[in-house]
């Protein structure tokens, strides 16, 4: 197979991923709207053939697109984004008081001071239970669902105008995502905030949830969802955009080898590094609302001109900001090293990496007219 047909076979909608002529004809024929059953089918069999997506030169272990395949896309969300986010409590906990409180937390070194001398070591884990467990729910919705909305989107738009609008789909299906994470977080996120900017508050989940509950009830766990939503959705959208962009763009210019020829070491050092950067401008552009987040949090009864108001326009851009951009940075090229390594444990290709290529159309044209 020349590297012209497996160009062709390396992007989402699943006619580009069928393993023969035929799979691709009936593929394109579900596009169509005709019959997808086989001519064997057809001929010796009432029920219609399956159409197997596989990757290429990746057999693997599980069917693409099947049940199967967005279940390890879930699991590989929740290994991802649970263990990363509590790998850097310490630094989300500085964060949040540099946000809340910066005349007490005037710096990044200044901040890890203060919580050592009056919480001791331990204090640097304070609210870990929350976070891993608010962050693996939202990773298993985050990875489970942008790679549902991707192949959705991409059979929608067709193949033509999927490998044309390719960036639209990506954008679109990590935004869909991530509105359905964040409901999954954001009583986590509500309770975490809450147990690391105000001391005494509660040990942790088990007691700081029911705490929380009496006090400001059940809707109080989703107070903070629509800022949830304005700091994660462009982060979302801006993390799996700029990260496949990225890797396609690191495997086109920089690695001379097609990334099916590349080893799964290399591969995934790129995702690594791809994440990384993407985390850069998820951290840039998902800032301000972060600082909301924690804000409101924070405070009973606490609103966004509150905050507006307290921290000025300025501060709601930059306080925290430099921490941040080297937190999310880390924290974004470990999730896709992870999710990635995952993947490829279970038998699955890496994320991204190829530029996706319209189909002819000329076959295009001449299965309309058929129809």
């Amino acid at each position: 197979m020349d590297l012209a047909e497996r160009s062709r076979q390396s992007f989402l909608p699943s006619f580009l991923y069928s393993p023969s002529p035929a799979a691709r004809t009936l593929a394109v024929d579900r596009i169509l709207g005709r019959s997808l059953v086989s001519p064997a089918a057809e001929v010796g069999s009432t029920s219609p053939t399956p159409i197997v997506a596989q990757a290429p030169n990746e057999p693997g272990k599980i069917e693409m697109y099947s049940p199967m395949f967005y279940a390890a896309c879930t699991a590989g969300g929740i290994a991802s984004c649970g263990l990363t986010h509590m790998a850097v409590t310490p630094l989300d906990l500085v964060k949040c008081n540099m946000q809340i409180d910066p005349a007490k937390y005037k710096s990044i070194s200044s901040g890890f001071g203060v919580l050592l001398k009056e919480q001791g070591v331990r204090g640097f884990f304070r609210g870990w239970v929350p976070t891993l467990l608010g962050y693996s729910a939202q990773g298993a919705c985050k990875f489970g669902f942008y790679e549902f909305f991707k192949k959705y989107y991409s059979d929608i738009a067709g193949p033509e105008y999927a490998a044309k609008y390719k960036t639209l789909i990506y954008l679109a299906g990590s935004a869909s995502a991530e509105v359905i994470a964040d409901v999954a977080l954001c009583p986590f996120e509500a309770v975490k905030v809450r147990v690391q900017t105000q001391p005494g508050f509660a040990r942790g989940l088990s007691d700081g949830l029911p705490k929380f509950v009496r006090s400001e009830g059940v809707s109080g766990l989703y107070k903070g969802i629509v800022p949830l939503w304005g700091r994660q959705i462009p982060y979302t959208m801006m993390k799996f955009a700029s990260f496949e962009t990225v890797v396609e763009m690191v495997y086109k210019y920089a690695i001379p080898t097609p990334k099916e020829q590349c080893t799964k070491t290399l591969q995934l050092g790129v995702s690594f590094a791809g994440g990384y950067i993407a985390g850069i401008f998820c951290a840039i552009v998902s800032h301000p609302a972060d600082n909301l987040v924690s804000f409101l949090n924070n405070a009973k009864g606490a609103t966004v001109g509150d905050a507006v108001k307290k921290l000025g326009m300025w501060g709601l851009f930059t306080r925290g900001l430099p921490l941040r951009i080297v937190m999310i940075g880390t924290l974004t090229g470990a999730q896709w090293g992870i999710y990635d390594a995952f993947k490829v444990m279970v038998g699955l290709p890496t994320t991204g990496g190829v530029a996706p290529a319209a189909a002819p159309a000329s076959e295009v044209g001449k299965l309309k007219a058929a129809a």
